[in-house]
């Protein structure tokens, strides 16, 4: 099928809920994708920072393929083991105590924030329920990640929102040290990813770390876009030294196949008992098989992402032109422009390279981690000439 048919089929079948490029993609190879009209581009978006280990890696498939021709879904009522090695694995990596799996990072947020109301409740009684985030922040398009988002655009149309949420500027810990005595959790991004690619400052990440043990406010990382490599090591919390309580995940796990979850440590290790959370897909064996892969595959590559990412972003800010800086962190770099960042978006995909927005002034860029500086060079080559 060509793209003129492609469009008609979601035009009469699909809700429309995104604003698509004109372009059909149908086929990946590492760093590359293929359209319809067999044209190559550079994929410096890896599906929202999901294609961690690029497209078609051959020990990714082999994983996917093997699992797929053994058991694919028992439901969570029975064990299997690639899901028990899968939790065994992100434990280690996360520093953290256990994990519950789900399918997507606004669920698994949905599990940090129902984990945060438990354990509030358990301890100081009904009342003490509100979760603190950022302005600028996001962490999901369900009612209640929408609630917990910070940034009114997302919250239009939706209203009411599900209560219990107050948003502070990244930043200003005397707003947070305002808040009342209803607090329970404090959610954070390292990196605010969709609000611009805006890194959070180590020093102001640890005053809330203290403030949330002095009042015994637990503390929660949103690692779905920031986890599994893609800031330098394995979360983006392990930059800024701090310990959370919980932390989710999602996006770059399984290197293309939904899973996500949440990871809570010892402080919460009794929160959930037998039928007070659930997912009927979550952590099903073939979605552990391609996590178990993925996270072997980026074993080999992680320690070299914070040097990628500074050489990217070295080659970003010699260009000059439209370029007015970058921000980030590791391979997730926002490219600060003069002009409307989606119309260069758009530019660069007729340059054939792929690439995001983030924010009102920003290109997104978020390549495979397996990237190589051949790669990055080419994708520099192609930035250079449009935005020079």
């Amino acid at each position: 099928m060509d793209l003129t048919q492609i469009k008609t089929l979601y035009g009469a079948h699909i809700l429309p809920t995104y604003g698509r490029q004109e372009v059909c993609f149908v086929r990946g190879e590492g760093s590359y994708l293929f359209d319809s009209a067999g044209r190559r581009y550079l994929d410096f978006s890896s599906g929202l920072g999901v294609n961690s280990v690029g497209h078609a890696h051959p020990d990714w498939v082999k994983a996917v393929a093997g699992q797929a021709g053994t058991l694919v879904h028992t439901s969570n009522l029975y064990y299997t083991e690639p899901g028990g090695l899968l939790a065994q694995k992100l434990c280690e990596l996360s520093g953290l105590d256990a994990l519950f799996f789900s399918n997507s990072g606004a669920e698994a947020n949905e599990g940090l924030i129902k984990a945060a109301r438990k354990y509030s409740e358990d301890t100081y009684g009904p009342g003490r329920h509100t979760v603190v985030t950022l302005n600028r922040s996001f962490h999901g398009r369900t009612h209640t990640t929408l609630a917990a988002t910070g940034q009114d655009a997302f919250h239009q149309y939706f209203q009411p929102l599900t209560p219990g949420f107050v948003h502070v500027d990244a930043g200003d810990i005397d707003a947070l040290k305002a808040l009342g005595n209803d607090i329970c959790a404090v959610l954070l991004e390292a990196v605010q990813g969709e609000g611009g690619v805006y890194p959070l400052e180590r020093d102001y990440v640890q005053a809330v770390a203290a403030l949330c043990a002095e009042r015994d406010w637990l503390l929660f990382f949103d690692e779905v876009q920031t986890g599994i490599g893609r800031c330098g090591p394995w979360f983006g919390y392990q930059t800024l030294g701090a310990e959370p309580d919980g932390v989710s995940f999602a996006k770059g796990v399984a290197g293309g196949f939904p899973l996500g979850g949440f990871i809570l440590g010892q402080k919460l290790r009794g929160v959930f008992t037998p039928g007070l959370h659930g997912s009927t897909f979550g952590g099903n064996p073939l979605a552990c098989a391609a996590g178990l892969a993925t996270l072997e595959i980026l074993s080999g590559v992680i320690s070299d992402v914070e040097r990628k990412g500074r050489l990217l972003r070295d080659g970003l800010e010699a260009i000059g032109g439209k370029v007015r800086g970058t921000r980030g962190r590791g391979l997730m770099i926002g490219i600060i422009v003069d002009g409307d960042p989606k119309a260069y978006m758009q530019t660069l995909l007729g340059h054939g390279l792929v690439c995001l927005t983030a924010g009102a002034d920003a290109v997104r860029l978020l390549p495979p981690l397996t990237v190589s500086d051949a790669e990055i060079r080419e994708g520099l080559a192609i930035l250079r000439e449009v935005l020079s």
